[in-house]
């Protein structure tokens, strides 16, 4: 595994590119974050999903400046929640439910507020079956059996924490976190380079 620098950030930008609202291309996200003087800009998939190198900006900073030059830029107002590569890094491995059999039904919810897992806490006592819940430091976990849209899991994490969390699913994460580890790992995942 590659080390990482602690420059690198993961960026997720919550409700784009769903449906016909918020749309916003790749290419124009790309150049966006480089306009703001990030370097080594790639996206994953078409959903807002950015990995690159922030320089010595911290990752609650780089997510300000993204949504201000969202919306002044491009038009769109999106939540953003940015990492740090070790602060993902700690995401993956805490996640006690993977690997699942169906990555896309294990949903990662990353929160924008770390402090918002105390009122988390208390949804680990219900029964879930044949749901399950985790929760880790930066994020809950939650696998959908029988679909995110059909998880009752995720309905409850959705009224407490509202536009406070974004997620993705566990296959998405899985790119994100090759990327980070460099080329040689993420030359077997499907991910947009900046052109």
């Amino acid at each position: 595994m590659a080390q990482l620098k602690d420059s690198q950030q993961v960026a997720l930008l919550r409700g784009i590119n769903v449906g016909r609202a918020k749309r916003v291309a790749m290419a124009d996200l790309r150049k966006l974050l480089g306009d703001l003087g990030f370097a080594q800009v790639r996206t994953v998939l078409n959903s807002g999903n950015v990995v690159y190198d922030g320089g010595k900006v911290a990752p609650a900073d780089a997510a300000a400046r993204i949504e201000e030059a969202l919306v002044l830029k491009l038009g769109v107002a999106a939540r953003v929640t940015v990492l740090s590569a070790s602060q993902f890094a700690e995401l993956i491995e805490q996640n006690p439910l993977a690997p699942a059999a169906d990555a896309a039904r294990l949903l990662t919810l990353v929160l924008n507020n770390p402090a918002d897992v105390q009122r988390l806490a208390p949804l680990l006592q219900r029964p879930w079956q044949p749901e399950a819940l985790a929760l880790g430091r930066w994020a809950a976990y939650a696998w959908c059996p029988d679909g995110v849209l059909a998880s009752k899991v995720v309905a409850a994490l959705g009224v407490l924490l509202g536009d406070g969390v974004t997620s993705r699913n566990w296959a998405t994460m899985q790119k994100l976190h090759a990327l980070l580890n460099g080329p040689d790992a993420a030359a077997t995942s499907s991910f947009s380079k900046e052109h």
